[in-house]
């Protein structure tokens, strides 16, 4: 089997996803009975890379799973979407992790390697990652927060969030990367690659749909955000996720400042449930005790049981 993919063989696979999968014009959907998934069927589930060399360690996870070419093909418009929310320490994606993205995707001969945000140009400098941008020769596009900006996108047999409203720029690219840090959440004591998507959604939507009052402390209230991000999830479906846990907070996420750990680990893995679920243990947490994670699974839209995935961890 041939390691890359031509632009015509990747676009008429990419068609043959069906309706099941809301592509746009061009957006891949990575899920893991999808084609790129087939082309990694070798490769562990998630690989899990220790280190000190946060860049080295993100090459190695991404090469574990398949190598960047089985999800970046030539010719391909690659959407990176790394977490800016705060420029507190243990709560951005690592400046380091999206310069070797964006490296391993030029590689592979990417057209164009972008990063999307409604978040503005000071939380981009703030964290470093803009810089990283600029001189890797990738781009930024800030998106205004205006619902114009944003295309309204039914949620086939939601639970709670009925309508999405993703980014009119996200549907201009081929492959999306997902790119959090794992850490600690005011509400459900959990972040990752699920929530991680949001950043896709209008900001109004998430304010308004997901937010209910007292989402802090309500059950009830942090239960309907998770549902809506599960929901959220059914219609984004990001080819590949690279997982910064490197450091993080454990206490007073999203934003911090929080208590450190640092785990010195970066994961890599097509399946969100079971790279959520993983990271959840780093936090001490298990994947069941989450309710987003337990309903992304019992969505189909990963593997909660870790016992059932391939990992494979290595320290380099």
């Amino acid at each position: 089997m041939s390691s890359k993919l031509g632009r015509r063989e990747f676009l008429t696979r990419t068609a043959k996803l069906g309706a099941g999968a809301v592509l746009g014009n061009k957006i891949l959907s990575g899920l893991a009975d999808g084609p790129l998934a087939a082309y990694a069927a070798d490769a562990p589930g998630i690989a899990v890379v220790s280190g000190s060399d946060y860049a080295a360690m993100t090459a190695k996870a991404v090469d574990l799973v398949g190598g960047i070419a089985k999800f970046v093909p030539k010719g391909a418009r690659v959407l990176l979407m790394p977490n800016v929310q705060s420029k507190n320490p243990g709560t951005f994606t690592k400046p380091e992790i999206l310069r070797s993205a964006i490296r391993m995707c030029k590689g592979a001969g990417a057209k164009e390697i972008a990063c999307l945000s409604y978040l503005g140009q000071p939380n981009w400098d703030g964290t470093g990652l803009a810089q990283v941008i600029q001189e890797e020769g990738a781009v930024l596009k800030l998106v205004p927060r205006d619902d114009a900006n944003f295309k309204p996108v039914p949620v086939a047999n939601a639970a709670a969030l009925k309508e999405a409203m993703i980014m009119n720029a996200f549907y201009d690219y081929d492959v999306f990367i997902n790119m959090p840090v794992t850490k600690d959440h005011a509400g459900s004591k959990f972040t990752g690659t699920l929530k991680n998507l949001m950043g896709l959604n209008g900001p109004n939507c998430n304010r308004v749909q997901f937010h209910k009052p007292n989402w802090q402390t309500d059950p009830a209230a942090i239960e309907h955000l998770e549902t809506c991000i599960v929901d959220l999830n059914t219609v984004l479906k990001p080819t590949l996720n690279i997982v910064d846990a490197t450091e993080f907070i454990r206490t007073n996420g999203p934003m911090g400042p929080g208590e450190l750990i640092k785990p010195l680990k970066v994961i890599a893995g097509i399946d969100r449930v079971a790279v959520d679920a993983y990271c959840a243990t780093l936090l001490g947490l298990k994947g069941e005790e989450i309710h987003m994670i337990r309903k992304a699974y019992e969505r189909k839209l990963g593997e909660i049981d870790l016992k059932k995935v391939k990992i494979q961890e290595i320290k380099i």
